[in-house]
C-alpha cells in the first residue's frame, strides 16, 4: 500500500540523551560533482580535528562522462606540478589579510535572521551535529512539496550558532551542499560567502567550487585558487587559466589552455568551454567553436561553464538532467528571461522561485515580444489572467494555465503558485464549482490562506467530488474559521474518495489530526475503519516527535524532509504526514503546517 521507500541513516545522538539507531534502506543519493571532481571518502589530514562528518557523497551516477567521450579526454583530469612548472606562471600575490574588526565567526555562518522565520534562537537545539549532517547528506532531493521545500531552505541559511559534535565550516559546507541539491544556487553561495576564506576546509572548498558552477560565476572560483591544491586538483591548471584571463593576462591564459590541449589531459567539451570563458575574460576575437553532439550528459562543470559565458546548453542535456540543475538555470543572469522560462517554471514548482518571481519572469517576455506576436502567448494568458477586462476573461485564461500542465504535478504547481493573486481577485460564487479546487490551491500555494477562507461559505453550497476535494483544502488550509473540520465531514469524504487505496483520505485525518481540528481518538477510529494506516510507527517517528518536544524547529523541519523522501505525495506514507504536521504545529510553525497539509492533498 501507501509505503515510502524507506531513507534514513541515524548513528549518533539527538538532544541530550540517547536515541535507538534508525535503520537505512536507501543508497546514498548521487554525487552532483563534475566528472573528475570526486572527493576522497577520507578525511582530508589537513582538515579541522573538530571534523567529524566525511566529505559530501561522492558516488555519481549520471555526471560520469559516456566511454567514448573518456576516450576523447573529455574529462577533467589531474595535472602534476611539473606540467604546471612549464607554464612559467608568475608568482601568486601575497594573500589578501582581513582586518580583525571585519572577521566573521564560523560558528553562527548564515544570511537570514531566524526569527524573521519563526525559528528561534536555537532552531537545532542539543542537537549533535554529526547526526544532522549525515541526515543532510543523504537526504534524497527534490521534495515532493513546495512548502517543506520553503521551511527547509529557510533553516538551512539562518544565522544560528553551529550545533555541537561539528566543525563550524563544516556545518556550513554541508548546508550549502544541501541547498545546492535543493536546487538553491543562490542561496548556497550566500552562505559559502558568509564563511571567510581563509577559514576554509577542503569540504568547503569542494563546495564552494560547486557552488560557483551552479551560479554560472566563473570568477568565484579565483578567490579558492589557494585552498584548490590536494583538494581539487583536477580543477586547478583549469581555474589558474581562467582566472588568468579574467585578471587580464591573455598571454598566460592561452599559454596554460594549450598546455593543458597538449598533454591532454583535459579534452572535448570540458576544454571547449574552458576556453570560451578564457576567451570571453580576455575579450578576444577568438571564436570558440562548442560541439555538443557527443555530449550524453550534463555535469556541474559544463552547466558552470556553459551559462558563464551566456551559452544555452542543448535542450535535450537539460531534459536529461536533474531539477536542481534546471532551477538553477532559472536565475542565471546571462540567459534572457525566454531562455529561463522552461527552468522557472520547473523552480517554481520546487519551491526555489516565488510566485512574484515567474511572474516577472512572464513579465519580461511580454514587455519583450512584439505586440503583433503576443497573441495566445503564455505571458498573454498570463497578463489576462490578472488585468483581463472582465472576471470571465481573467477566468478564462487561468483554465488555458492551469489545463495545459494539468498531467504533470510540478508544473501544475507553477500554475498555481503562477496565478495565486489572480486567483485571489476571483470574487466566491458556488456556481465556480468546476474551477474551485484550482482557485483555492492557487491561493494556498501563494499562501494566501486569508483569501482562500472567504470562499468557506461558497464552498458549504457544493457537493461532489469537486465540492469534498474544495472544502478539505479549506479544512487543511486556513485557520478553520467558518469551515466544517468535525470527524463526521471527513468521513463523508472518505465515502466518496476514488484515489487509490484512500490515499488522498489518509491525507486529509493525518492533516486534520496533525492540526488538532480532530481528536488522536477520532483520527484512529477513522484510520482502523478504513485502513488508513496512521498508528504506524517506528524509529523516525520517536526521532520527530521527540525533537518537537524540545522545541528544535530545523531539526523538525530536516526530519520532516527525510520523512518525504519521494517525488510525489501519492507515495507518502499519512502516518509521516501525521507527525511531521504534529511536530511542525508544537514548535509553533502552524502557517507551515497547514500549508503543508492543504498541498499534501492538493497535489496526491
Amino acid at each position: 500500500m501507501r509505503r515510502l521507500a524507506k531513507g534514513l541513516l541515524v548513528a549518533t545522538l539527538l538532544g541530550a540523551g540517547a536515541l535507538p539507531v534508525l535503520a537505512v534502506a536507501q543508497d546514498r543519493p548521487a554525487s552532483i560533482l563534475p566528472p573528475g571532481f570526486e572527493a576522497n571518502e577520507q578525511q582530508p589530514a589537513n582538515n579541522s580535528a573538530a571534523s567529524t562528518s566525511p566529505p559530501p557523497a561522492t558516488t555519481t551516477t549520471s555526471a560520469a562522462p559516456a566511454a567514448s567521450e573518456a576516450d576523447e579526454g573529455d574529462q577533467l583530469l589531474v595535472s602534476s606540478d611539473s606540467d604546471v612548472e612549464e607554464l612559467n606562471l608568475p608568482p601568486p600575490p601575497p594573500p589578501v589579510e582581513i582586518p580583525e574588526f571585519a572577521r566573521r565567526a564560523p560558528r553562527i555562518a548564515g544570511i537570514a535572521d531566524p526569527h524573521s522565520f519563526g525559528l528561534g534562537a536555537q532552531p537545532w537545539g542539543a542537537a549533535s551535529g554529526a547526526f544532522l549532517s549525515t541526515l543532510m547528506r543523504r537526504l534524497d532531493t527534490p521534495l515532493p512539496s513546495r512548502w517543506l521545500h520553503i521551511g527547509l531552505r529557510n533553516a538551512l541559511i539562518a544565522r544560528v550558532p553551529a550545533p555541537r559534535n561539528v566543525n563550524p565550516v563544516d556545518w556550513a559546507a554541508e548546508r550549502a551542499w544541501l541547498l545546492l541539491r535543493l536546487g538553491e544556487a543562490d542561496a548556497a553561495r550566500l552562505l559559502v560567502s558568509s564563511v571567510d576564506t581563509d577559514n576554509f576546509t577542503p569540504k568547503m572548498t569542494q563546495v564552494a567550487v560547486q557552488a560557483a558552477l551552479a551560479n554560472g560565476d566563473a570568477a568565484a572560483l579565483c578567490p579558492l585558487q589557494p585552498h584548490l591544491k590536494g583538494v581539487e586538483d583536477n580543477v586547478q591548471p583549469v581555474v589558474q587559466a581562467i582566472c588568468a584571463a579574467l585578471s587580464g593576462s591573455a598571454d598566460t591564459a592561452s599559454s596554460q589552455i594549450d598546455a593543458l590541449r597538449r598533454r591532454g589531459r583535459v579534452g572535448g567539451i570540458d576544454l571547449q568551454l574552458a576556453g570560451k570563458v578564457v576567451g570571453a575574460g580576455t575579450n578576444t576575437a577568438k571564436a570558440i567553436s562548442i560541439d555538443w553532439d557527443p555530449v550524453s550528459d550534463l555535469s556541474n562543470w559544463r552547466f558552470g561553464m556553459a551559462t558563464a559565458t551566456g551559452l544555452l546548453p542543448p535542450e535535450r542535456l537539460m531534459n536529461a538532467a536533474p531539477a536542481r540543475m534546471m532551477a538553477w538555470q532559472a536565475r542565471a543572469p546571462m540567459l534572457s528571461a525566454e531562455q529561463r522560462l522552461p527552468a522557472a517554471r520547473v523552480a517554481t514548482g520546487l519551491g526555489v522561485f516565488s510566485s512574484n518571481a515567474l511572474v516577472d519572469t512572464y513579465s519580461s517576455i511580454y514587455d519583450a515580444t512584439d505586440p503583433s506576436d503576443l497573441g495566445d502567448t503564455d505571458a498573454w494568458q498570463v497578463r489576462m489572467a490578472f488585468a483581463g477586462r472582465d472576471e470571465k476573461t481573467r477566468l478564462g485564461a487561468m483554465r488555458k494555465l492551469w489545463g495545459q500542465r494539468d498531467k504533470e504535478p510540478l508544473q501544475l504547481a507553477a500554475s498555481w503558485s503562477l496565478l495565486a493573486r489572480a486567483a485571489a481577485a476571483i470574487r466566491p460564487d458556488p456556481g465556480l464549482q468546476d474551477d474551485a479546487v484550482n482557485l483555492i490551491a492557487s491561493m494556498l500555494a501563494g499562501g494566501l490562506d486569508q483569501q482562500a477562507g472567504r470562499w468557506a461559505s461558497a464552498v458549504r453550497q457544493m457537493d461532489g467530488e469537486k465540492g469534498d476535494r474544495a472544502w478539505a483544502l479549506l479544512a487543511l488550509g486556513t485557520e478553520g474559521s467558518g469551515v466544517d473540520v468535525s470527524a463526521g465531514r471527513a468521513n463523508d469524504f472518505i465515502g466518496r474518495d476514488d484515489s487509490r487505496y484512500h490515499q488522498r483520505s489518509a491525507l486529509l485525518v493525518a492533516g486534520l489530526a496533525g492540526l488538532g481540528r480532530i481528536d488522536v481518538g477520532e483520527a484512529n477510529r477513522l484510520s482502523s475503519r478504513n485502513d488508513l494506516g496512521l498508528g504506524e510507527t517506528g524509529s523516525w517517528s520517536r526521532l520527530i516527535d521527540g525533537a518537537a518536544r524540545r522545541g528544535q524547529t530545523a531539526t523538525v523541519l530536516l526530519l520532516a524532509a527525510s520523512g518525504m523522501q519521494t517525488n510525489s505525495f501519492a507515495r507518502v506514507p499519512a502516518a509521516n504526514l501525521l507527525h511531521a504536521v504534529t511536530a511542525l504545529s508544537a514548535v509553533g510553525l502552524d502557517f507551515e503546517a497547514r500549508m503543508l497539509a492543504a498541498e499534501a492533498l492538493a497535489r496526491s
